[in-house]
């Protein structure tokens, strides 16, 4: 058995291929398109159909929605023969920056909309159009091509590229894989492993099994990132498709998802349902994107953090539900999401990632039970306009969450956290990241953050006021807590102290400029500061930390700032929150400028125009239709880290809302 490799070196002459670094500046190449399945798994890659990442794929599923993820399919293989010639309609990256075949070179449009569609444009005037979209709900993707033009007989040769694993490993050519396969009610079915799901495929063609590795695949983004970044992929056969007027459709699934079709459909029939049923739910593009972060859990939903390599995260749920949820009128399906993390609550604490694939909640984080309680009361209050109000032994287990979160901060719980005798939350201890910035490498926490953090002091301060609304003895507390808050003035700089009492050592300050103040002033439902110390806060934030899309993490003029994000793990890690912009925090930035300066249909007309507007530009970029997790420092803030992220996104659409004009 010969590898592509080997063939392509027996085949081509000097000249007929490009490298990797030829293609690497190619525009399309860094802007990314995903299509998820509501169960936690996705098809993903870039516009120009080169794999630069091991998450790259074209059926990556969830075994146990929405966690315990496997790639199955990496990617298809094809190409045209016509009667001129044979055309690739593919392209991959190997080792020594070859790339093979030349399908990018006959690539002349990509669609995004509904669903990612290629345009291949021929020597001899052949055009073909592929298609890839995920039907919701189905852990499945439905490929399909289409010839528009050309003359005389076509054939399509398709090969699915199998390397059954984890996302976040790679695959060696081995022994241990079984590379047979059956074929059942007109569908192929590949069992490579045990304990890894099945794949089947159900085709418009014929197939032909004969078993071939594809060696040392380059993942040119994984090298960039400092990551392991080459794999082999194995290909069990190959499917032939005469193309003439009608489709070659190639369905790829798990046996449930085939077996979801019903009693033996056709290649074309069923995929001719599922894209008419998912065409009528594609009509609003941010409510598509919106879709993909929501996920089935058991029987109910949740939400996956970002894409390609996040999972369940409570800090991240909790902001992003604000958006994705409440915002959107979706509050069943928040509400069905607080159920499920109403019972993680321990010692006061919520988990800051659930469990996944045999581990154990990680109970790290001290804002994510602040998030929890002040989201529990603004959806409450969103139910309660909404006159949809809860069954009361519902809402019960909720206010019995916020109430346990109370007493486990007030009584001292993991990691230092406890409430001080300021009515502050102190909390940190050596080694331990506990706040949103929570970069770590190794032992290297790289914001501490050990104190008292400004941030968590608005969000104890905003849960202790609204729980206080039916608890009326925790007044005393909420008041005591937002007098203290006045020690975060830092009167030399004109804006709030990122941590006071540093390293738990009274009067000790950090006065780093950093975005963690806004939230005192917007973000919140109640502002903790107002009048003309909010009005400095906006301003200095503005002048020093805005650009269009977020918000710097460090100012320029502090120490340690970072301007741009690159580099192995540690050199990324290092510049995560120090400097590299975050886009979420547009939208505490946007409430708190509308604070200050009035909501009027001016300052709203003023805002759309100046924050908005460069926000919504950034969609076409990076994460096709999406916002990415953070951007360079500096100009011109190229998008980095996962291209799909769902508190960014969410906070787009509560801006959206924020800016809606009146009427």
């Amino acid at each position: 058995m010969r590898t592509i490799l080997e063939r392509a070196h027996v085949h081509l002459e000097p000249g007929q291929h490009q490298t990797a670094r030829d293609i690497g500046g190619a525009e399309g190449l860094g802007v990314e398109w995903l299509e998820a399945d509501g169960l936690g798994g996705f098809a993903s890659g870039t516009v120009l159909g080169v794999r630069t990442r091991r998450y790259h794929a074209t059926l990556l599923v969830a075994a146990n929605p929405p966690a315990d993820r496997f790639v199955l399919v990496q990617g298809v293989e094809a190409w045209i023969e016509t009667d001129t010639g044979v055309y690739a309609l593919s392209t991959n990256v190997y080792d020594g920056d070859v790339s093979h075949p030349d399908g990018i070179s006959h690539l002349r449009g990509f669609q995004h909309d509904p669903w990612p569609r290629w345009r291949f444009e021929l020597p001899d005037g052949t055009v073909v159009v592929a298609e890839l979209f995920v039907p919701r709900g189905l852990s499945l993707a439905v490929c399909s091509w289409t010839r528009e033009a050309g003359r005389g007989t076509a054939f399509l040769r398709v090969r699915p590229m199998l390397g059954p694993r984890d996302p976040h490993g790679l695959h060696e050519l081995n022994d241990a894989l079984d590379d047979g396969v059956a074929v059942r009610d007109r569908r192929v079915i590949w069992r490579p492993y045990a304990g890894v799901p099945a794949i089947e495929a159900l085709d418009s063609g014929t197939y032909e099994h004969a078993p071939e590795w594809f060696r040392r695949v380059l993942y040119i983004e994984e090298r960039a990132r400092g990551l392991p970044d080459r794999e082999d992929v194995f290909s069990p056969g190959e499917f032939t498709f005469e193309l003439g007027s009608e489709r070659a459709e190639l369905l790829l699934g798990t046996p449930e998802a085939m077996a979801a079709l019903g009693a033996e459909p056709s290649a074309r029939a069923a995929a001719a349902s599922l894209r008419s049923r998912e065409l009528d739910r594609r009509k609003h593009a941010v409510m598509r994107a919106r879709d993909s972060y929501i996920v089935r859990r058991g029987e109910g939903s949740s939400i996956i953090a970002g894409y390609p390599w996040f999972g369940e995260w409570g800090r991240d749920t909790f902001i992003a539900m604000r958006g994705l949820c409440i915002a959107t009128g979706a509050l069943d399906e928040a509400a069905s999401m607080i159920d499920a993390w109403v019972g993680e609550v321990s010692e006061g604490m919520l988990p800051n990632r659930l469990a996944e694939r045999g581990s154990i909640p990680e109970y790290n984080s001290v804002d994510a039970s602040l998030w929890f309680g002040v989201v529990v009361c603004e959806l409450l209050a969103a139910l309660a306009r909404a006159r949809r109000p809860l069954a009361p032994a519902r809402e019960q287990a909720w206010l019995a969450a916020i109430d346990a979160i109370i007493a486990g901060f007030t009584a001292g719980t993991r990691h230092g956290i406890r409430v001080d005798d300021d009515g502050l939350v102190a909390a940190g201890e050596p080694g331990v990241q506990l706040t949103w910035m929570d970069a770590k490498v190794g032992d290297w926490v790289v914001t501490p953050r050990i104190g008292k953090p400004v941030e968590v002091q608005a969000l104890w301060c905003n849960l202790l006021a609204l729980a206080s609304r039916r608890r009326p003895e925790l007044m005393p507390r909420a008041e005591l807590a937002r007098a203290s808050f006045q020690r975060f003035v830092n009167p030399e700089r004109g804006m709030l102290f990122d941590v006071i009492d540093v390293d738990h050592e009274r009067g000790r300050t950090d006065g780093s400029l950093r975005p963690n103040q806004i939230y005192a002033v917007g973000g919140l439902p109640l502002p903790v500061v107002d009048g003309a110390l909010a009005r400095q806060i906006v301003e200095v934030v503005e002048a020093q930390l805005l650009t269009p899309i977020g918000l710097r993490t460090l100012a320029a003029s502090d120490h340690g700032y970072t301007g741009h994000y690159g580099g192995g793990v540690a050199e990324r890690d290092g510049a995560y929150h120090q400097g590299t912009v975050w886009p979420h925090l547009m939208g505490a930035f946007v409430e708190a400028w509308l604070r200050v300066h009035g909501r009027t249909p001016e300052t709203i007309a003023q805002a759309r125009s100046r924050f908005l507007v460069p926000l919504r530009e950034h969609l076409g970029h990076a994460g096709l239709g999406h916002v990415s997790e953070i951007a360079d420092a500096e100009p011109p803030h190229t998008p980095r880290g996962a291209p799909f992220q769902a508190w960014g996104l969410g906070e787009l659409i509560r801006i959206e809302a924020m800016l809606a004009p009146q009427g």
